[in-house]
């Protein structure tokens, strides 16, 4: 197996790391806004990775960084990797237009089929919904993170889970009930450093 790229540890990034792990373990494990994270995560196959990125360009050569460390590891240690970028891509509109750049950086390295690209960020937003609407939640994390996923384990989590289609819808209407004040409990004080 080939050994982990460098990653800085500081105060900061593992800083990033437990507030991004609050947010995994309280709202998407703990509302099951996925229900295949909740395996991984005992499991302890999720990598976390702090991206010191300051630009796009130094975004995307941690992706290819990561997207080839990820191909080529064992799948029983590392199954999935969130690449949390603090620094760059604040704005939602700027993240989402990166998103085109993603999906290239995973067609260059021919991993098409074999690992797709999902979003989160703190100003996440559907398309034709407002700012505040409580669905956008269901994407929002505490920064701007990439989650890198094997699409084999994407098919086995949808095989095991026959109504998976359903998980968005189902996700909104506990949001719903949750509202916002709930969602800002749930994650506590200081989740959000925007």
């Amino acid at each position: 197996m080939k050994t982990a790229p460098p990653t800085e540890t500081t105060a900061f990034s593992t800083e990033v790391i437990a507030h991004t792990k609050t947010w995994l373990e309280r709202a998407v494990i703990g509302l099951n806004l996925c229900p295949f994270a909740k395996a991984v995560h005992i499991k302890d196959q999720i990598r976390y990775v702090v991206s010191s990125a300051q630009t796009p360009e130094e975004l995307v050569a941690d992706l290819i960084r990561e997207l080839a460390f990820l191909q080529e590891a064992d799948p029983a240690k590392i199954d999935t990797t969130l690449l949390i970028h603090p620094d760059v891509l604040r704005n939602f509109l700027d993240y989402n237009d990166f998103l085109d750049v993603a999906d290239a950086a995973v067609e260059e390295l021919d991993l098409d089929g074999e690992i797709q690209v999902a979003s989160f960020h703190p100003e996440y937003q559907f398309a034709d919904t407002d700012v505040d609407d409580i669905s956008n939640y269901t994407n929002r994390s505490p920064y701007p993170t990439l989650h890198l996923l094997r699409e084999i384990s994407v098919e086995r989590a949808v095989d095991a889970f026959p109504e998976a289609s359903e998980i968005f819808d189902k996700n909104v209407q506990t949001l719903q009930q949750l509202g916002l004040e709930g969602w800002r409990k749930i994650l506590g004080e200081g989740q959000k450093r925007a």
